[in-house]
């Protein structure tokens, strides 16, 4: 028999596809090549930055996406969208929108019906009732609100008379502690005296004893863009409490020349920088430079005597003075300051009141205090409540003028 040729055995057929739990076998294309071994190139960015595309090793093949889309064109014959069928009901003076006026006047809704805080009523009040201020409670808060009140700039007030003791420093003290208590600060009293002056002896004391030579010395460090409020404080004497600083003069009866216009104009440029109400003191000689400079920058005049016949005589020569050099208005707005003695006797008070009543715009009365009889520094809290009131309302009165 002849020999049968060797059949080959088939090959077994395998499932390629992976059981659980196995990894899939690589095709031979998927294999490594031969040679070192390339690295690929890192992934982009992820989350996927705005503008970034993957290499086109990692892009597939490019798929159809949407259509571009065309711009819009209005059908044949069409020229706009037709209007809408005007409300026989609707009448623009009804049914307007309302505008930003309309939202803003919500703050002018009236206020709560005030309460009393001072006095009997604030103590009724405090078990439950709700009675209203009363008569001085009103006053009191119609003063401070002038007090308060904005006045568009820089403010000069400048106290005259030219007798002493007409109680010029004892104005300047006080009203700028009035101002600076009720108001806050920014508030200078400068003392422009041609000579030795005594606000810095009646003002609270500092840590320096720097005087407005002192400062016309250095105002070369203020001139231009320079100099800041604390450099300014090397000068200035701050009142602690009373809430204003002191511009002192110059403390010596021999020291230094007078003060000329032009120095009193260069200090004043440098402190009106810092401050927004400067109430000036003046010495006895209406001929003085500097004196007259006060006058020029005046926003408001106060008028300080006591009541004696000289002292308010005096104060009647320099109004006559003052309107006889073109300063009529000056006068008419002035606020006239009756400082009172411990007793009434014998002071012809009527007939003062009258002549400055025709004069100026207003006359007020300060009580006596015998803290300022003293001649002692003066603090605001050491006041009675009797001279805090009355300096309140002379305080209203000259912001009123402001």
């Amino acid at each position: 028999m002849m020999p049968q040729p060797a059949v080959p055995a088939p090959t077994p057929q395998y499932d390629a596809s992976p059981g659980p739990g196995q990894d899939a076998p690589l095709s031979p294309a998927a294999e490594e090549p031969a040679g070192p071994r390339q690295e690929a190139p890192p992934p982009g960015p992820f989350p996927p930055q705005p503008g970034w595309y993957p290499p086109g090793w990692q892009q597939g093949p490019p798929q159809a996406g949407p259509a571009p889309r065309q711009p819009y064109r209005p059908a044949d014959g069409v020229t706009g969208v037709p209007p809408a069928q005007p409300d026989p009901d609707w009448s623009p003076e009804t049914t307007a929108p309302p505008t930003a006026e309309d939202f803003a006047r919500r703050r002018q809704v009236r206020p709560a019906e005030p309460v009393a805080t001072m006095g009997v009523r604030a103590v009724f009040n405090k078990v439950g009732l709700r009675l209203p201020p009363g008569r001085h409670e009103l006053e009191m808060k119609r003063d401070i609100e002038m007090v308060r009140r904005n006045f568009g700039g820089l403010r000069q007030v400048t106290v005259v008379n030219p007798k002493g003791g007409a109680g010029k420093t004892v104005a300047i003290l006080l009203l700028a502690m009035t101002f600076g208590q009720k108001r806050g600060g920014y508030v200078l009293a400068w003392d422009n005296n041609e000579t030795q002056g005594t606000l810095g002896m009646r003002a609270q004391q500092d840590f320096h004893a720097r005087t407005v030579r002192d400062l016309l010395r250095d105002l070369g460090q203020f001139q231009g863009a320079h100099g800041r409020i604390g450099d300014l404080s090397q000068y200035v004497r701050s009142q602690g409490e009373g809430m204003f600083d002191v511009l002192a003069s110059d403390e010596s009866a021999t020291g230094g020349e007078m003060l000329t216009a032009a120095a009193f104009a260069e200090i004043r440029e440098v402190v009106s920088r810092f401050y927004k109400l400067i109430f000036v003191d003046t010495g006895n000689n209406v001929r003085a430079q500097n004196w007259q400079a006060a006058m020029d920058a005046t926003d408001q005049l106060v008028v300080t005597m006591s009541a004696r016949n000289d002292s308010a005589e005096t104060a009647a020569r320099m109004l006559d003075h003052l309107e006889q050099s073109g300063r009529q208005r000056l006068v008419r707005q002035a606020v006239s300051v009756v400082s009172m003695p411990p007793s009434r006797k014998e002071i012809d008070l009527p007939a003062i009141q009258d002549h400055f009543a025709a004069r100026t715009r207003a006359v007020l009365l300060a009580p006596y205090e015998r803290l300022i009889d003293t001649g002692e520094p003066i603090r605001y809290g050491a006041l009675s409540a009797a001279t805090r009131d009355a300096w309140l309302k002379i305080a209203a009165a000259v912001a009123e003028g402001l």
